[in-house]
């Protein structure tokens, strides 16, 4: 305790230990930035890629310790209530550092060709993850923004960083302006819930929603228009319809590797905030949103699926099929269940693991004009490892069985069907039937034999081998792609032990 102007000022309980993921990137960042400051002359490219790996490295270690820290000790609160230390916290610390680590590794080639700054970037990304992180661990809805801002605004400066490019001035500007109406809405649902409930604490707003339904109150229209302007905000970063508009020009115009970051780890922040607003704060109102998460599914599903068939360019399919994968995710959310939040916690990881490889591949294959479909055709001739992977990707998403997105799609729509959703997991099942003509479609033209295609846009900007980072980063979510369609009872288990403290 703290004597401040005659009043006694107790500080917050702070277990540092708790919060050695985020200090790891915090500092890592930190460091790139004095550095290259600093130093009298640039600051060498390998230097920021090396410090930004080892902290990637860093958090996914720390992330097992507390994996058994919470095992042994139990979860628990850290910075007075502000931020929470449990499994699922922990589960998506460790997709952040693994898709940091990646993004890394393919940025490495990317960043040289492409003459960007290094440090500028690899300090931004550390600084985005350090924000998803926050997000997915936030128990206070104002922590949750700050969260969520540093998350955007590094995002916002690095899908600029190509500037010499048009479509990525483009793409910042888009994804700023919107960004910056999603967030007025999210803060705008904050004071909403704080008017209500007179504090910012997801729990706080737990237990008065208890209170009201103990005392046989209607819920106050306060509070409910508060979740629907919170609802709203995260939409957007999930990139959910009609909330999707910024997703094909900004994944189009933005660096390779950012766009790979931006549908894995900025896709599983804005769904943790919101899986942790949903269940922590408004698990007792399952009844009033879950419809309403029903019908986002299926206009989120059929506009992606619709919208990525009729794309002439690899990237913004990808965005297109990103959103469709979106509403895959809500049919697990909006199960309520212990089983449906598992398989949407599934179906984030092994989603962020192939859009991050697709993403990589696509930042070895590039033209100077786009990625037009019609000129990856051959490319299994021309490039065999390159081929393959995609091919691998593309089937992942697509569904096909022995593939971790089969197993993803299938956890999703039993948790429709077991919580007698039918027409929520008749329609998954159409549409996923319908989009698996998106990826097949490529898959056939990467494997076709080269025709007349290089005769505008020249050979594709890609080296005769592989770096051998971007090589690593492809074969590794390769491998998590096959194993996990194989074998998937290790990552299944994974997310079921994250659930329960979370709908507790």
């Amino acid at each position: 305790m703290i004597p401040v102007l005659g009043q006694v000022f107790t500080a917050p309980s702070i277990d540092w230990w708790a919060l050695a993921p985020q200090l790891i990137l915090l500092g890592a960042a930190l460091l790139i930035l004095v550095v290259s400051a600093l130093l009298a002359e640039r600051c060498p490219a390998w230097f920021s890629g090396v410090v930004a790996l080892v902290a990637g490295a860093g958090v996914f270690v720390s992330g097992f310790y507390l994996w058994y820290d919470i095992r042994d000790s139990g979860p628990r609160s850290i910075v007075s209530g502000a931020l929470s230390l449990d499994g699922f916290a922990v589960l998506f610390t460790l997709l952040v550092a693994v898709a940091v680590v990646m993004t890394v590794l393919v940025a490495d080639a990317y960043l040289e060709r492409e003459h960007m700054d290094s440090p500028e970037f690899h300090a931004l990304l550390l600084l985005a993850a350090t924000g998803a992180i926050v997000m997915a661990s936030a128990s206070d809805l104002i922590v949750l923004f700050l969260g969520l801002e540093s998350l955007s605004i590094g995002l916002y400066v690095m899908a600029a960083m190509q500037f010499r490019r048009e479509e990525a001035q483009e793409a910042a500007m888009k994804y700023f302006i919107l960004g910056a109406f999603s967030s007025a809405f999210f803060l705008y649902g904050i004071a909403m819930v704080y008017g209500s409930t007179g504090s910012t604490g997801l729990a706080h707003a737990r237990d008065y929603l208890n209170r009201l339904d103990t005392a046989i109150v209607d819920q106050p229209w306060m509070l409910m228009l508060g979740f629907a302007l919170l609802l709203v905000g995260l939409a957007f970063k999930v990139a959910a319809v009609p909330f999707h508009f910024w997703a094909p020009d900004v994944y189009q115009g933005s660096p390779a590797p950012v766009s790979g970051f931006m549908a894995s780890a900025a896709k599983a922040a804005g769904f943790a905030a919101m899986l942790r607003i949903f269940f922590v704060a408004f698990g007792q109102s399952r009844t009033d949103w879950s419809p309403v998460l029903g019908v986002l599914a299926v206009v989120t599903l059929v506009v992606g699926v619709v919208m990525a068939i009729i794309q002439t360019d690899l990237k913004r399919m990808i965005a297109f099929s990103s959103i469709a994968h979106a509403g895959y995710i809500l049919v697990g959310v909006q199960a309520g269940t212990s089983e449906g939040t598992a398989a949407a916690l599934f179906y984030l990881f092994s989603y962020s693991l192939m859009v991050l490889g697709t993403f990589a591949v696509i930042s070895l294959v590039q033209w100077q004009d786009g990625q037009p479909l019609d000129r990856f055709e051959g490319l299994a001739d021309r490039r065999p490892l390159i081929g393959f992977a995609l091919t691998v990707f593309l089937l992942g998403q697509a569904g096909v069985p022995l593939t971790s997105g089969f197993i993803a799609k299938f956890l999703v729509i039993k948790a429709a069907v077991d919580e007698r959703t039918w027409w929520l997991a008749i329609a998954a099942m159409v549409i996923s039937a319908a989009g698996a003509y998106i990826y097949l479609r490529v898959i056939f033209a990467i494997w076709r034999r080269p025709g007349a295609v290089d005769e505008e846009g020249g050979e594709p900007v890609a080296a005769p081998v592989v770096p051998p980072a971007s090589g690593f980063a492809i074969l590794g979510a390769m491998a998590f792609t096959l194993v996990v369609g194989f074998v998937p009872q290790f990552l299944i288990e994974f997310a079921r032990d994250a659930v329960p403290v979370l709908l507790g």
